[in-house]
Parts: C-alpha cells; structure tokens; sequence
C-alpha cells in the first residue's frame, strides 16, 4: 500500500478505506478514497499496520515535523485506552475550533453522531487562554512524556442562602470593618464576617463593600469609603473580587475567604444556619478574563481543590463574570 505526504494530509487510496476506516476509525472517508492526518498515519506505522509514508518510517516521520511529537503521544495514550478520535480539521468534524481531537466515547467512532471529548493538547510550558477554557480537555504533556487530563466546563454558580440581614453600623479600620452588637443574623443565618464574641463581628472589606451598596451597612463614608481603602490595599484586584463576591451573593452563594486552600474564595450554597453549617463546595480563583494559565499552576489548583473535597472554579471577570471548572480526567 503506498502512502504519500500532500502537505497535511496522507493519501491512503480506496484499499485503506475498509481496513483502517471501517474498521478501526482512522482517518476522513473521500469520495471512496481515504485521507489520514499524518499523527493517523504515524500511529499505524508505529502499530505496524503500514510500513512507511513516502518511504519515512516512524522516527523519520515524527523527526520530519510533518507531525507534532505531543500530539502523537496524546493520540496513542488515547487509542490505547480504547478510544476513535478524530483529528479536528475543517470538513472532518462539526466544530472543529479549539480542538486537537474529537473523541468518540468507547465501541463509537467517526461515523456516529456522538463526541465524548474535544481535547486540547498543551505542553507543560506552554500559556493556555483562560478564554480559550470551558469547552474542552486539555491533555498535557510533560517533560518527561506523562499525560495529564484536565476537563474544563462553563457552569452555573447557584444556591439557596439568602438570609435577611437588618441594617447594622460599622467602623472602617484599617483592612477591615468592625461591627458592635449586630444583629445576630449577619452572622448566625447570613454567615457574613467573622464573630468575635457576642457583641461584635469583623467584616472584611469585600463583604463590608457589597453590605454597603446593598444599604445594609452604615460606615462613615459610605460604600466609597470601604471601595477606596479596598483599593488601596489590593489594587485592581479588589474590584474583580467585589464584582465576584456580589455575583456570588446574588445568586445565593455565600463565599468566605479560600486564603488557606490558596483562592480567592471558598463557598456554601446553602446556609441556613452557621450552627448546621456544610462542607465549602468550590474553590473560587478571581482572574481577569485575559489571563493566561500555566498548565503547572492548574494542576496545582486542581489537585488541591480535589484533595480536600472540593471543585476548582475560575471566574473571569470581564463585561461580566464567566465561570469555569476544572478537574482531573481519567478516560
């Protein structure tokens, strides 16, 4: 069988079709001949299936550039865990932007109408969008060839806790707001701030800012008083972390710093009383929507998040707040 390089495809011929389409989902059926990408074609000359395209066996074609040595070891990981994938090129799959491969769930191939994975491949150096998230796998691969799967999704951030809180007065310190004798459900049902003893709760000044705004909290200065001095201490990062923080209370979600588990917030989405108080469900991470990861410091916040029970979330904060999950993968 001969099988030739024109420039990103490899012309199998009609022969090729029934023996590595048909049967084994490789490469795009055209008009009864078979076209294969060329990480397709090193695979099966790796197998032995073929011995050469355009007389280059398999270290001569992964040395050639013709295909990417990353992708390559994605693509066999991936057959050799049972899966058909399909190289995702314009006129192969439907949708084929922001993928390296559409992945066909187990005993389905190209010919079916159902995609398991669209997988993304990075190097563990390379920069990955945070834009670019939310609707694929990222499949990295490290300095030492090993694969790490990480499924990224859009999700909703919904919840149940919303406590009426009545009007409470506060004095702005340095980093923070001090209430004296509140009443008991800013703390006890709202869960906002941290008690002291009985006749005072702290507030931070995220929490203290959206209270302000939302007419809850009298400080001297107002709610500008509170944005001013978050600004001061955080920079821009405070405003993006209001924004996050309002968007989560809004939606019923009450979040709480995530300082010790390395976020930005952790949060419960359904507080009816501190006393009968859950587990945190997400870490929440606030990033500006042109950020971009280091797949070095997902893994770390995936792998923190799932070692104490809890989903990596991101929000992006751009006109508005976009939120991604990340988490480990196994195929």
């Amino acid at each position: 069988m001969q099988l030739t390089l024109d420039g990103d495809v490899v012309r199998a011929g009609s022969r090729a079709r029934e023996r590595f389409y048909d049967s084994r989902g490789y490469g795009h059926a055209r008009n009864g001949d078979l076209d294969l990408a060329p990480v397709e074609a090193a695979h099966l000359c790796y197998r032995g299936d073929i011995d050469a395209v355009d007389g280059m066996a398999v270290d001569e074609l992964l040395a050639s550039g013709a295909v990417s040595a990353m992708e390559f070891l994605v693509y066999k990981d991936l057959r050799d865990r049972g899966f058909y994938l399909t190289p995702a090129r314009e006129g192969w799959v439907d949708d084929p932007a922001g993928a390296d491969f559409v992945v066909y769930p187990r005993g389905k191939g190209p010919w079916d109408d159902e995609v398991a994975y669209r997988v993304t491949v990075v190097g563990e150096r390379d920069d990955v969008p945070a834009a670019s998230l939310g609707d694929c796998v990222l499949a990295v691969v490290d300095e030492e060839s090993e694969l790490t799967y990480l499924d990224t999704s859009r999700r909703t951030v919904e919840g149940t806790s919303a406590a009426e809180v009545p009007e409470v007065h506060g004095t702005l310190l340095s980093e923070r707001v001090l209430c004296w004798e509140p009443p008991e459900a800013l703390y006890q049902q709202a869960f906002y701030g941290q008690q002291l003893d009985e006749d005072a709760v702290q507030l931070s000044l995220v929490e203290a800012a959206y209270l302000a705004r939302e007419g809850t909290l009298t400080v001297d200065g107002g709610e500008t008083a509170v944005v001013e001095r978050g600004r001061d201490v955080e920079g821009d990062r405070f405003d993006r972390r209001l924004r996050v923080y309002a968007a989560l209370r809004d939606a019923g979600v009450v979040p709480k710093t995530g300082f010790k588990f390395g976020a930005d917030f952790r949060t419960y989405a359904d507080v009816e009383s501190v006393e009968d108080l859950g587990h945190s469900e997400l870490l929440v991470r606030v990033l500006p929507a042109s950020h971009a990861f280091e797949p070095r410091d997902l893994a770390l916040d995936v792998r923190l998040a799932h070692g104490v029970r809890k989903t990596m979330v991101f929000a992006l904060v751009g006109d508005g707040v976009e939120w991604v999950q990340v988490e480990r993968l196994t195929p």
